[in-house]
């Protein structure tokens, strides 16, 4: 069992060159991401080494909680960029928006005011505590209005994890699913790792994202992943190249 731990992959060797990464919260003072614009540069100089050649940066949109706006969001991308410039740093970073399925997200796309990862493409999560009573609604009413979820760490929806037919629900009503590359190590616990596992046996994800908030989520690139077969997260990893 000592040999067989010995040999398994680190989590940032599997991180190809030119690697896009299109979740993480990078802007300064925006979330519970990086703080500061040297915040900023840390995380983005460390996924730089690890191979990430372009960013989407997804800050929250959380009604009530993270009260960003379209505006406020796209402003304070246009700063970092300038700011990262005077520091050397001229890889293209761009922003997106992670939003919570809520209310207020339904009047926002209602009226087209959405930050998109690419295209059409809408960077979605829900409460860790439960889903939204109207999930269904609002993931079908999302694409009537011409947009595609791709629902952000599905794994880690503990809710889930006793009743995995609510995931192939979830991908039949159009979802998109969006890996966390830490859950494959063991971050978020044992429960997520195990709900990453069989989502990624069965080749349900479609990207991955790295989620990225601080100085401790890029330490934790250097543990080893907990899989016995890499193929299925190589191919998550490579899909990502869609956002290229």
């Amino acid at each position: 069992m000592l040999f067989f731990n010995k040999n398994k992959a680190i989590l940032k060797d599997l991180i190809p060159d030119g690697h896009i990464d299109i979740h993480s919260h990078l802007l300064p003072g925006i979330d519970d991401g990086a703080q500061t614009i040297d915040d900023s540069v840390f995380l983005i100089n460390e996924l730089k080494n690890m191979g990430v050649s372009k960013f989407i940066t997804t800050p929250h949109i959380f009604s009530g909680f993270w009260d960003n706006t379209k505006d406020k969001i796209e402003t304070l991308e246009t700063q970092t960029i300038s700011n990262l410039k005077d520091k050397n740093i001229n890889l293209p970073i761009s922003a997106a928006a992670e939003y919570l399925m809520d209310d207020h997200f339904v009047s926002l796309f209602q009226k087209g005011e959405i930050l998109t990862l690419k295209d059409n493409y809408v960077l979605v999560e829900m409460s860790y505590l439960n889903p939204p009573i109207q999930l269904y609604d609002i993931i079908f009413d999302l694409q009537v209005a011409g947009y595609k979820p791709v629902l952000a760490h599905p794994e880690r929806y503990a809710f889930y994890h006793n009743d995995f037919d609510q995931y192939l629900k979830l991908k039949n009503a159009g979802c998109l699913f969006q890996l966390n590359l830490l859950s494959t190590v063991g971050y978020y616990g044992k429960d997520v790792t195990e709900a990453a596992k069989k989502l990624l046996n069965k080749g349900m994800f479609d990207f991955v994202g790295s989620d990225v908030h601080h100085k401790k989520h890029i330490e934790s690139f250097d543990a080893k992943v907990l899989l016995k077969d890499l193929q299925p997260l190589k191919e998550a990893i490579k899909n990502n190249q869609f956002f290229k």
